[in-house]
This record gives C-alpha cells, structure tokens and sequence, in this order.
C-alpha cells in the first residue's frame, strides 16, 4: 500500500519531471550543495490551470539542527542552526513546488542518500522526496519520507527523526536505481500540498523542516554562502 500511495502522489507532476531536474551545467564531483528553489507552472507546462504562488523553498537561520554538529539539548550552540523549509500552502494537484537543486553530483554514482526532518512537520509517501535523472535518461523518483528507513536523529533524537533511502529498493526508488548507474542531475521535491494529511502531520500542515541532506554520506547543513536563500522560477 505504502508503494501504491507514492505512486499516485508523484504522478501529480509526472508530465513535467524536466522542470524539477538540476541542470546539465552542474559541476561534476565536488562538495554538494543544495540551491532552494520553487517552481510555479504557467498553463501551457501544466495542461491549462496555472500554479499558485503558494510554495516556499529557504533556508532558514534557527530552523535546524546545531551546523556545527552539535547536540541540540541542551540548546548551547550559538551557530546558526540553518534548516531548510519546504512548504505549499495549498492542494496537491496545484501546479506548484518547492525544492532545491543539488549540486556537485553530477555523473557520481549514488550510494546513499536521506535527510534528517523536524517531528510534527510533513513526512509524506511522495513528499520530500529525490527526483534523481541518471545518466541514461531515466527519472527515479526516491522516497517520499514516509517511504524510508527511520531513525532517531542524532542531534535532537526526540525532535528530530532521521530518514534513509536505499536507491536500489523497489520499495523506495521508482523505478530503482541499477547498480553503478551515474547521475545527470538530482533534485528535491516538494509537492505535497494542506489536503495531503500524514500519520505525523494529521491536519495537513503542509510544511516540512529538513537539515543534514545526505547525500553519499556528505551531510549539507547549509545553503551556498551560509546565507538565508531563495531562488524562484515563474
């Protein structure tokens, strides 16, 4: 059941997978980043009902986990506790999401990835997600959150909760990932909008913290520069 959920969930923007796809020019190798994004559909790229602006993708000083680390309890550490928020303040089927690009993958191979989410917010069967594009052309779509492998995060074990997908799990990748396959671009989704309620998020909040995005065991803590960020496309 929880496979069928994430299918119907993700195929909501299944007819435009290249408008939440990194672009080609992504350096290769490198430190990942992750750019925050949001995507909001004109009529003709989401077959003739337009987008709302409803959708926020930022990373946030005080929103997250301790960047240097650090246990959240007690609350010691005076850094700046970057977290990133994804939110869509409206119905799923609008053709609207937040998200951010990663950068400094392209044509590795991915051997793990997950993100650490605040409890309370949404955790989804299609949302937050990984969009993934291997180099042969092929969308994958990994997770959703509620997809994947659970676990106290270190940090804040009571707040926070760790997730873990296995790229190679029909259980969590659509289709999965075959063995050393390379990256052409990755991404994550946030389309899941108020009218989408989960086991942890039952009156459909609509918003989701995440920290630590981990990506081949390379946690990013951070938008680019350590700044607060956002970067549109209408």
């Amino acid at each position: 059941m929880k496979h069928y959920l994430f299918c119907v969930a993700v195929s909501v923007f299944l007819f435009t997978p290249s408008l939440f796809a990194a672009s080609d020019d992504d350096r290769d190798g490198g430190n990942p980043q992750a750019i925050p994004f949001v995507f909001v559909g004109n009529a003709a790229e989401c077959g003739g009902v337009a987008g709302s602006r409803i959708v926020t993708s930022e990373w946030l000083s005080g929103m997250g986990l301790p960047d240097d680390s650090s246990s959240n309890v007690p609350a010691g550490s005076r850094d700046p506790h970057f977290g990133l928020l994804l939110s869509k303040n409206g119905s799923t089927p609008n053709c609207a999401a937040a998200g951010a690009r990663i950068t400094g993958v392209k044509k590795t191979t991915i051997t793990e990835l997950g993100f650490d989410y605040r409890n309370g917010g949404h955790c989804g069967a299609g949302a937050p997600r990984f969009n993934l594009v291997t180099e042969d052309g092929v969308l994958h779509f990994i997770g959703g959150c509620a997809n994947g492998t659970k676990s106290p995060a270190p940090q804040d074990p009571l707040e926070w909760t760790r997730v873990r997908l296995d790229t190679s799990n029909p259980a969590q990748a659509f289709p999965p990932v075959a063995p050393g396959a390379k990256i052409k671009s990755l991404t994550i989704i946030y389309d899941e909008g108020t009218d989408t309620p989960t086991t942890e998020d039952p009156r459909g909040v609509g918003l989701a913290v995440i920290d630590n995005i981990d990506i081949n065991g390379q946690l990013i803590t951070r938008g680019p520069g350590g700044e607060n960020s956002e970067h549109q496309k209408d």
